[in-house]
């Protein structure tokens, strides 16, 4: 067996994708996985698992140092509500808490990154893991985009890209080139569904990173839970910058929206 690669396991399908790619090139996972947000599949997934909650920090870091782990991978999406409730956090998850200086996903997860590296415990660059998910530019759908559709996608974009730089959020929805709703701390898919409740039926969903996007720290993705959000609120494309954003389970959401006559493009962003 090769080295160890530690994953620290939010929610979302990189964990799992991110475990199977590894098992791929020889490491053998030991995965910290965050009680309420990690599948439980991830179970099946390594031979060393263990769950912590979102505050114990200190046993994440020992645990990771414990199975002499050569690197970490930080995967998947983390309920940053949690930042804003003190209860069960530990001393190291408060002191981190000091270090960011704000609660904004980008400084707590950099926070973390520096914690983690200042333990012996370098965290890696998830980009290899995920090169299978990134999509060149265009059309992945059946259903092309009519003239609306184009012009709310390139009225999103820089509005989305612009957001991501300023650390407020990465998904924008919008509607007759008016902005609907933006994503804030509820997330993706809740934000998504907001969108619909305002706008009704067509609205466009628009997701970029950031022009100095750090891998390492809470990394866009578009997948199978996004496109069941679009279904949900009834919209009718989903915009998305091509490879910059890993796009999971493709072909399972690709189909659900086909079946729901809903566009996705994979678009690049003008600088």
């Amino acid at each position: 067996m090769g080295d160890r690669l530690g994953i620290i396991a939010g929610s979302g399908e990189f964990p799992l994708l991110a475990a199977g790619e590894a098992g791929a090139r020889g490491y053998e996972c030991v995965i910290a996985a965050i009680r309420g947000e990690a599948d439980d599949c991830l179970r099946d997934r390594a031979g060393i698992v263990e769950w912590f909650e979102a505050g114990e920090i200190s046993r994440l870091s020992r645990f990771l140092k414990g199975h002499g782990v050569s690197g970490v991978l930080i995967a998947g999406k983390f309920c940053q509500e949690t930042a804003f409730r003190t209860g069960g956090l530990d001393a190291a998850a408060l002191f981190l808490l000091g270090r960011a200086e704000g609660k904004s996903p980008v400084r707590l997860i950099a926070a973390l990154i520096e914690f983690l590296e200042g333990q012996g415990l370098p965290v890696l660059d998830p980009t290899p893991f995920l090169s299978p998910y990134f999509c060149s530019p265009g059309t992945l759908t059946r259903t092309k985009p009519d003239h609306r559709v184009l012009m709310d996608i390139e009225y999103g974009l820089s509005i989305a890209g612009a957001l991501a730089d300023l650390d407020v959020g990465q998904t924008v929805i919008v509607k007759d080139r008016a902005v609907i709703a933006i994503e804030g701390i509820e997330g993706t898919d809740r934000a998504i569904i907001r969108g619909g409740e305002l706008a009704g039926p067509g609205t466009v969903v628009i997701k970029a990173g950031r022009s100095r996007q750090d891998p390492r720290i809470d990394l866009p993705a578009v997948g199978l839970e996004t496109v069941r959000a679009l279904v949900g609120a009834g919209a009718g494309a989903l915009a998305f910058e091509a490879e910059k954003l890993p796009f999971f389970q493709r072909e399972a959401a690709v189909a659900l929206a086909d079946g729901s006559r809903i566009v996705i493009i994979a678009k690049e962003r003008q600088p």
